[in-house]
């Protein structure tokens, strides 16, 4: 990148970040850069821009990510666009100013446009939007929080996230509520055959069905919709309560669409808010059948902020957030969508016919999006992990968990096609080298 190449970006970035708080909603990158007088590529709000290396080059030089590291693992954490890095700088040196001051008479005000701003994108009101710290957090507080009793049977799967498995275990043995694991042989390409999975599970008994809408694990992308329509059809009392810690802001839909009563979301994945933060959704209509976490005033009220007595937190984190918000709805949710889905679907499709290779992962749009799981015959998935961080530097994570086995692959916008080219080009020589795969040639 040549100097006057960098002052620009330089330029951009820093006049971008100070109108970012300013700007409720933008209809694409292109219209903002153009207000800035910034060179990108011209695009319509509407139009295609899934394989427009050009439009995504800008996008991947508004992070600030290590061109030494290539970082395939935003299924657990995403960095932040530079324009939500000097937001959170900037407000937490307004906080430490005076901080009682600046946290609780100023910052704490903007709560309320954030719940706006997140609803906004969730499509759904306002009064329905919690902000907390994480999807654990959000989950755990409704799964704690609803009333249940010994007999009282709940749905889920041996593929939801431990978080959540472990949160149902603890009121198994604590309250004697019973719960009907489902074992989901992964990938499936057929909505009916895992809406009828489910619907073998309910009984007379079945008072809540969790949803895991996106397993972490895999990719595979569940049919939340379904799945509730069927669960309430079967009893109109069943409480839906759906994970989306790894569908928000990373495939294209409205909360009230999936039918859930309840969701819980990380900010921090695929939004590329700050390290911290979450939302809890929960029906307007059923907030006060849930018991708060943490205790406040009026704990059977009908009013969403009482999950939010959570005492000192990070101001900061949660008004950079609405930059972080800015930033998505400039690239567009479907917009996003669709490269997220090219990009993990790039790098499969060129390792299909490497020996050895295989996937427990769709190449279907409506069945996965950005992440993949793959392994090497003959090669644990901890040894596959360590040699592509050793000879490529490609950091990834290694996946055991119930019927699923191999490397997790996560790339996110940011993320240019050459580092998955050099993805791709590792798995072949490590495969290459494995006596198993060499005799298949």
């Amino acid at each position: 990148m040549n100097q006057n190449i960098t002052k620009n970006r330089r330029s951009f970035v820093k006049k971008f970040g100070s109108m970012a708080g300013m700007l409720a909603m933008s209809p694409s990158l292109s219209t903002l850069a153009n207000e800035l007088n910034f060179s990108v590529p011209s695009l319509s709000p509407d139009e295609d821009a899934t394989t427009n290396e050009d439009y995504w080059g800008w996008v991947q030089q508004a992070y600030s990510v290590s061109p030494n590291v290539i970082n395939l693992n935003n299924g657990g954490v995403s960095p932040q666009p530079i324009v939500v890095q000097d937001a959170l700088d900037r407000y937490n040196r307004l906080s430490n100013e005076a901080p009682s001051y600046y946290m609780w008479r100023t910052l704490d005000e903007g709560r309320e446009s954030l719940r706006i701003k997140l609803a906004d994108l969730a499509g759904c009101s306002p009064e329905e939007i919690a902000i907390n710290r994480n999807s654990s957090e959000a989950l755990e507080t409704v799964i704690f929080g609803l009333n249940l009793q010994k007999g009282d049977e709940v749905v889920l799967t041996k593929q939801d996230y431990p978080n959540m498995i472990n949160a149902w275990r603890q009121r198994e043995k604590r309250e004697g509520i019973v719960l009907k694991f489902i074992n989901l042989d992964l990938p499936i390409e057929d909505n009916k055959l895992i809406v009828n999975i489910y619907k073998e599970a309910f009984t007379s008994n079945t008072k809540v069905v969790m949803i895991t809408h996106l397993i972490n694990w895999s990719g595979q992308i569940m049919p939340a919709a379904l799945i509730s329509q069927a669960a309430k059809k079967h009893n109109p009392n069943i409480d839906v309560v759906i994970d989306a810690a790894h569908s928000f802001a990373h495939i294209n839909y409205k909360i009230p669409e999936l039918g859930g009563d309840y969701l819980g979301t990380s900010l921090h994945k695929w939004l590329s808010a700050p390290f911290g933060t979450g939302m809890l959704y929960i029906r307007k209509e059923k907030i006060k059948n849930i018991w708060p976490m943490f205790a406040a005033n009026a704990p059977q009220s009908s009013d969403i902020r009482k999950f939010e007595s959570l005492g000192t937190r990070s101001f900061p984190t949660e008004m950079a957030t609405g930059h972080a918000v800015n930033f998505h709805n400039a690239i567009g949710s479907d917009r996003k969508e669709k490269r997220l889905h090219y990009l993990k679907n790039y790098w499969m499709e060129k390792c299909l016919n490497i020996p050895g290779f295989s996937t427990q992962t769709s190449l279907k749009p409506e069945f996965s999006g950005a992440i993949a799981t793959f392994l090497i015959k003959g090669m644990a998935p901890g040894q596959i992990g360590s040699e592509l961080f050793k000879r490529s530097r490609i950091h990834t994570t290694s996946v055991e968990w119930e019927n699923i086995k191999g490397v997790r692959v996560t790339p996110h916008v940011y993320t240019p096609l050459k580092d998955l080219d050099r993805l791709v080009d590792t798995i072949h020589a490590i495969a290459k080298e494995q006596p198993s795969n060499t005799s298949m040639n």
